[in-house]
């Protein structure tokens, strides 16, 4: 029935004669003609499709009685002239997912229709608001508790962190799924969104419900058979510099995350309202906020990205019941304070960069905090702030209840290739020649890992994770070939680490590029790239990807593997000796942590860029995988998915 009426619809209005500026009588005939089949005009009265009785001004997915699909439930349009012609040039294209697939190419049939829908009044105002009495609030679920975060690393059930625990290992002590029969694997489910946003961030699992973001969108689904719980779409309240967001967190009954456009936001876990809202970042000062948040006893710690359009950077603490600041720490110093003499030209520290944009990782027995700063800006121009720029491509080590500085390390000073430090952990303890020390792992896209001592500070040992060819090379006018180019070495996931059999798994990008810059110094604008040069990478069929497993205490390799692809996906390793991860050729991936061997692999329809995860409800073991398009830069396909598996 509605296929039939969308197909007589589209023909009736493709060969209206009726003018441009829209025809009301014309429009009306149409209506009567055909679209009632579907469509009512009476108030209160739903056909098929929604009644349309003052539809103008309406909120898209909003008409009470009206069971909606998703898509249009969190379109989140207001029917205006401009929208609704929008929708009737293509609807599909204007609402993804949408159950009324129309396409009116005539403007002059489209303006009609729009006037005679502005004819239909809707219900009286005093109606209206007695029709719809405010929404009591959800009251907050319990959990998940500063105790269950503490002890997350040996949570079976759930995981509560992007990188798993505090300490970053990723690591499931779990072991249904083995090397002999992971090859059994099958998938359990699968959740397809109507979006193909960027699909970047780790999912999230507690008391059995799966949480994860797509751009500024927040989906709660079930954990084992992928039904949707609910979805939240944020109302952007200004052009994002960036949609990519890569996780939430979840504490006390609230999912955290922050917003394209500088928000930290609270949702209840039950049913996805918003808690509370606080901007603590601003699209203006060319910052938004992806990093997954930590939380830790009632502070949430979190701070904005944004070094490529000239951001200066911090990293603070916010209130959980309410999001007010706690503390602040300034990863770009401002005068007064240590570093600021890092950077010759005090000007230059305005527009200085040093973004957090991936997992920050935390001693939770000494309230040691661990943040890799990303490059500063501009980019690849380093004349235009000369310098060591701390504390850009930094470990910074902060108190994690006063944000005060304890201490630093930084890896690639004065930076002109956007090598960010991206990960910090994991964090383990382990004997090293005779020792016992207690370690965290560093590593980012100048495509190095290393291991230093938390105690002493001192750096143990480092090594290549990827090609490493014109590593000294500097942009220059006619170009100058590096590896690792702007997409090298390890990206927004970190590696992971078995405490098993005392080894760090680390996937890596090997993607090489030409570096140039400008002929003059760059100028800081608004909502613009500040680079003062740009990369052109090698052609994308040369790019591929590293898998390795590396001694944990000494450094050196136990096996590698090369990948025809890129690889960004997280690796979570298990005590049932699997890893899983995925790549960009649309695979979710079993590997054999013993050998490297591939047990077991699943075309998921899109590419693997972000979470893998693995978790039990009751006695079975789910893995899950994110799918589908992963940024502008690595590109991708597919709408953002989630696919569950399982042994049958």
């Amino acid at each position: 029935m509605r296929a039939g009426f969308v197909v007589a619809l589209t023909l009736l209005f493709a060969v209206s004669s009726a003018h441009a500026a829209g025809d009301a009588v014309a429009g009306k005939a149409a209506f009567e003609n055909q679209c009632a089949a579907c469509h009512t005009t009476v108030i209160g009265k739903n056909g098929f499709g929604p009644s349309l009785a003052g539809v103008i001004g309406r909120k898209s997915g909003t008409l009470a009685g009206y069971a909606y699909t998703p898509a249009m439930t969190h379109a989140n349009l207001i029917w205006d002239a401009t929208t609704l012609d929008q929708f009737l040039t293509n609807s599909t294209a204007k609402v993804p997912g949408t159950s009324m697939p129309v396409e009116i190419a005539d403007e002059t049939t489209r303006a009609n229709a729009i006037a005679y829908l502005a004819t239909l009044a809707g219900p009286p105002a005093a109606a209206a608001g007695a029709a719809a009495p405010p929404k009591a609030a959800t009251p907050l679920p319990a959990g998940p508790t500063s105790e269950e975060l503490l002890h997350a690393a040996t949570d079976t059930h759930d995981w509560l962190y992007a990188s798993r625990d505090y300490a970053g290992q990723r690591f499931v002590p779990l072991n249904q799924i083995t090397a002999a029969n992971a090859h059994e694997l099958r998938a359990a489910c699968i959740y397809r969104s109507n979006t193909t946003g960027s699909l970047q961030a780790s999912p999230l699992v507690y008391k059995g419900i799966l949480y994860f973001t797509v751009d500024n969108v927040t989906v709660a689904i079930d954990a084992s058979t992928c039904r949707e719980k609910w979805t939240n779409t944020w109302e952007l309240k200004a052009t994002p510099l960036s949609k990519a967001n890569r996780g939430v967190a979840l504490a006390d009954g609230r999912l955290v995350r922050g917003t394209p456009d500088g928000f930290l936001i609270a949702l209840n876990m039950t049913d996805g309202s918003l808690v509370w809202s606080q901007q603590i970042a601003d699209p203006a000062h060319s910052q938004y906020l992806s990093m997954p948040p930590l939380i830790f006893g009632d502070a949430i710690i979190y701070g904005p990205a944004g070094a490529d359009w000239g951001a200066k950077n911090w990293i603070g603490a916010f209130k959980l019941a309410t999001g007010e600041p706690i503390w602040k720490f300034n990863l770009i110093p401002d005068a007064n304070e240590p570093g600021a003499d890092s950077w010759k030209d005090p000007a230059s520290r305005e527009h200085g960069g040093g973004s957090v944009w991936t997992p920050v990782a935390l001693d939770a027995e000494k309230g040691v905090l661990y943040v890799p700063v990303g490059n500063p800006s501009p980019d690849f121009y380093g004349q235009a702030r000369p310098g060591d720029n701390l504390y850009t491509n930094s470990l910074v080590a902060l108190d994690v209840k006063s944000g005060k500085l304890l201490w630093f390390h930084q890896f690639g000073p004065g930076d002109v290739n956007d090598r960010d430090l991206s990960q910090v952990s994991p964090l383990f303890s382990a004997t090293v020649n005779g020792n016992a020390r207690n370690l965290v792992t560093v590593s980012g896209k100048d495509g190095l890992l290393r291991m230093l001592d938390r105690d002493t500070h001192e750096q143990l040992y480092e090594l290549p994770i990827t090609t490493r060819t014109g590593f000294e090379e500097k942009p220059s006018l006619d170009g100058a070939h590096g590896c690792p180019g702007l997409l090298g070495g390890m990206e927004w996931n970190g590696p992971a680490y078995s405490p098993d059999t005392k080894t760090i798994y680390v996937a890596t990008v090997d993607w090489c590029g030409t570096f140039t810059r400008l002929p003059d110094l760059p100028s800081y604008t608004q909502n613009a790239h500040y680079y003062g040069g740009s990369v052109t990478p090698d052609p994308r069929d040369q790019a591929r990807g590293w898998l390795r497993a590396i001694d944990a205490a000494s450094g050196k390799e136990r096996w590698t593997q090369q990948w025809p692809t890129p690889l960004v996906a997280a690796v979570t390793a298990t005590s049932g000796g699997v890893l899983f991860t995925g790549d960009l050729d649309n695979n979710f991936l079993a590997i054999d942590a013993a050998t490297g061997k591939t047990l077991y692999k699943f075309n998921t329809g899109g590419s693997v860029g972000g979470g893998v995860i693995s978790y039990a409800i009751g006695d079975k073991q789910f893995v899950a995988t994110t799918s589908g398009v992963v940024s502008g830069f690595f590109g991708g396909t597919g709408n953002a998915t989630i696919v569950i598996f399982s042994l049958p």
